[in-house]
């Protein structure tokens, strides 16, 4: 769906993808829908549509729509930034994520078959 600002219409989607330190399988059970939920809540704060989310056991798909003023990697920085800090200030287990990170840009043609590849992640799994 198109959106628009004052002085522009944009249909922006970000597919990100970034993994924890070492690349360990802990993002399970009760970790990845902690992490879900601040996810969401982040998006929500910064006005972000958060299009998808998988967080598999050893990295996390996040697919987010975004006005053109926000950069990807400033998307990136709060996502992770922001979730690790809530999360470590909420539980007691530590969530650390990389300072590596992909994003590809994806628009109305490509959207549906980035979410699609986002969903099939966990069955895949």
């Amino acid at each position: 769906m198109v959106k628009s600002t004052r002085h522009a219409k944009y249909e922006l989607y970000y597919h990100i993808v970034f993994v924890p330190k070492y690349r360990q399988s802990c993002l399970t059970g009760k970790t990845a829908e902690r992490l879900k939920t601040i996810f969401a809540e982040i998006c929500e704060d910064k006005g972000l549509e958060l299009a998808e989310c998988e967080v598999m056991p050893d990295h996390v798909h996040l697919f987010i729509g975004s006005p053109p003023k926000n950069a990807p990697s400033l998307i990136v920085n709060w996502v992770k930034g922001i979730s690790a800090r809530k999360y470590n200030q909420r539980y007691d287990d530590r969530v650390k994520w990389t300072r590596s990170y992909y994003v590809g840009t994806a628009g109305s043609d490509s959207k549906g078959a980035v979410e699609q590849y986002i969903a099939e992640q966990e069955a895949n799994a």
